[in-house]
């Protein structure tokens, strides 16, 4: 059964954790689809982990709708989100067009970064589920660091979400906060909070696909490795490469043959 916000919102008031996870792409999609995955997101992470590009900012609007497109055709349950990439959002009547694109192409919900309160409320009002993210913006911030370790950085956070949620955010993505943070604005808002790198005790969890199943060089403390396939994909491949170079691939069990008559036919039309 397709997932809707209303079921995100029912998991927390229930205490059940919300499962997120990144997808570019259709095989991928059908997967965490088929493992019930609650959220399957679109974000703008597409460009250093898929693109090759140096940083999320490099990520078009162009991008985010060819990817969503392939991995809407991946997905028969979980609820939908992209993000509206970095300077599509920059006004009202932007947030619009980009919001308003991205639904047309399948998501069921759209993130933007930052304190973006009249953006929020124009596209709440539309009808729009419309989810914020605070603490680390990769859009908005140079450097990946924890925000909230002190009082005075704490208590902007939680104003921020306050004033989020009464415009209309419908979820709300904490990345790179103290744990107690976390749980904190996790408690104290009806909406429910995501988290990366925010603790145990949001309403549930997000991950980069690519940091989850090992794909990426860099290890980050917030991440769990599960799968290790970047070992796994370039084992395969080596050994792609040594059959291929000493003869043994393809071998009989991949071939498909002519029927002898027909090739003798064929033979003899040659020799003319």
């Amino acid at each position: 059964m397709k997932k809707t916000l209303s079921d995100l919102r029912s998991k927390k008031q229930l205490k059940q954790k919300i499962s997120m996870l990144t997808c570019y792409d259709y095989p991928t999609a059908r997967l965490q689809d088929q493992a019930d995955m609650d959220v399957i997101f679109v974000g703008d992470s597409l460009g250093p982990n898929e693109l090759g590009y140096e940083h999320e900012k490099d990520v078009t609007l162009e991008d985010m709708i060819h990817h969503l497109k392939a991995v809407r055709r991946g997905i028969k349950n979980a609820y939908l989100l992209a993000d509206m990439p970095y300077g599509t959002y920059d006004t009202i009547e932007a947030a619009r067009t980009t919001a308003m694109k991205l639904i047309d192409h399948g998501a069921d919900g759209v993130k933007l970064e930052g304190l973006e309160l009249a953006v929020i409320e124009d596209l709440s009002k539309r009808g729009i589920e419309t989810w914020a993210h605070l603490g680390f913006n990769p859009q908005k911030h140079t450097e990946a660091s924890v925000h909230g370790k002190t009082f005075e950085t704490a208590r902007s956070l939680v104003e921020a979400a306050d004033a989020l949620q009464s415009a209309g955010a419908c979820m709300m993505v904490l990345e790179l906060v103290p744990e107690e943070v976390g749980a904190l604005l996790t408690e104290r808002l009806l909406i429910p909070t995501i988290g990366i790198g925010a603790g145990r005790f949001t309403d549930g969890q997000v991950l980069i696909a690519h940091d989850l199943l090992g794909l990426t060089p860099k290890k980050l403390r917030h991440a769990k490795d599960y799968g290790q396939l970047d070992q796994h994909m370039l084992t395969a491949f080596q050994h792609y490469v040594k059959d291929v170079s000493s003869g043994m691939f393809p071998e009989k069990s991949n071939l498909r043959h002519m029927d002898q008559d027909e090739l003798h036919l064929l033979r003899c039309y040659l020799l003319k």
